[in-house]
C-alpha cells in the first residue's frame, strides 16, 4: 500500500477531478490518494468522483483556503 498526495492547488473545474481521476486509474487496490485543493467546488467534484468510480472517501479537510481529500482506492 502506497500513499500518493497532489498539488491541485490553483486548478479550477474540471481539472482537480480529472487529475485525480486519471492517478486512481494507475494506483493498486488499497493505495491512498491525497488530493489538496483550493477551488472549493472541489467539496462537489471530489465526493462525485468517488461515488462514480466506487473507491472511498475517507475523509476531507476543510481549511479557509485549502481543502485535503483522502481517498482509498478499491
Amino acid at each position: 500500500m502506497t500513499e500518493k498526495t497532489l498539488n491541485l492547488r490553483g486548478l479550477k473545474c474540471p481539472l482537480p477531478a480529472l487529475r485525480a481521476r486519471k492517478a486512481l486509474g494507475g494506483m493498486a487496490p488499497g493505495d491512498i490518494l491525497i488530493l489538496e485543493c483550493t477551488d472549493p467546488l472541489t467539496a462537489i467534484d471530489i465526493p462525485n468522483l468517488t461515488h462514480q468510480t466506487g473507491d472511498t472517501l475517507e475523509d476531507t479537510n476543510k481549511g479557509k483556503k485549502l481543502l485535503t481529500f483522502r481517498i482509498r482506492k478499491k
